[in-house]
């Protein structure tokens, strides 16, 4: 059982200069834009710096162009050397996922959803060949679904990106960003909501988000000491059944109890 990352910072990929400090921010993965954050103009020198920066032994996830774009040939084209890139494919749909695995072959893919159609074909998004896990673009999603409302609008569907990821047996899923960067209150309650409806990561747009994402996300003081307990009983049984306060513990616990260690002694909690 291996930790999963709960910070995912971007970065432009027109920003050479940043992506050092992106990466020393805490951050447990730095996400590369060459999408939103790049204009038309800038694409082609963006590519050439991601290229340089796996070239010289950099790490990180690259959030390439959509496939209804003029730069999504390109984008795999430059990545193909690089088998060391994970590949965020955004507005993510069987198709557009087929067409990057039929390039990328048994590349890492993080299935951005970020349109209705995505969302309706949810459990195909998450079955298809090399997605490790899901992300959810509400900024995005609620223009394709025509809902201008708060975030918390579309948590019926972060409830299907959840279920979805379960099912395929995907890492938990990751949240979309808070745009709200001065608003500390904001983004903690925005990654509660998150965390209870199944999600253990988070999209970030600055550095500064990055430390309480980690932080929210992690497992507090009671679950470590909680799982303690639990793993302590475990070793304590000897093969018999195991009790803990008098009640059994069964399996799903043990590996809950499990998952948060696992999670704690990863990223030093």
């Amino acid at each position: 059982m291996t930790a999963v990352p709960h910070s995912y910072l971007f970065v432009p990929g027109d920003r050479p200069e940043r992506f050092a400090r992106a990466a020393g921010s805490g951050a447990h993965r730095i996400v590369l834009d060459l999408e939103d954050a790049v204009g038309p103009d800038a694409k082609e020198g963006a590519r050439a710096h991601v290229r340089a920066w796996f070239a010289s032994g950099g790490a990180g996830v690259v959030r390439i162009n959509g496939a209804d774009t003029p730069w999504f040939d390109a984008d795999l084209a430059a990545l193909a050397a690089f088998p060391a890139a994970e590949i965020m494919v955004p507005k993510a749909e069987p198709g557009s996922l087929a067409r990057v695995g039929a390039i990328l072959a048994d590349r890492p893919l993080v299935a951005l959803v970020e349109t209705v159609a995505g969302l309706v074909d949810i459990h195909a998004v998450a079955a298809s060949a090399s997605v490790t896990r899901l992300a959810f673009g509400h900024l995005d999603f609620g223009v394709d679904a025509r809902m201008p409302g708060p975030s918390a609008t579309f948590d019926p569907a972060r409830f299907e990106i959840a279920l979805a990821s379960r099912h395929a047996g995907l890492a938990p899923p990751i949240d979309g960003v808070t745009v709200a960067l001065d608003d500390e209150e904001a983004l903690a309650a925005d990654v509660a909501r998150a965390r209870n409806l199944g999600f253990s990561a988070k999209l970030c747009i600055h550095p500064r988000q990055v430390g309480p994402v980690n932080a929210a996300f992690a497992p507090s003081a009671d679950e470590l000491a909680w799982a303690r307990r639990i793993m302590a009983a475990v070793g304590e049984s000897r093969g018999s059944v195991v009790q803990l306060d008098k009640k059994m513990v069964d399996k799903p616990l043990v590996d809950q109890a499990r998952a948060i260690l696992v999670s704690a002694s990863a990223f030093d909690r």
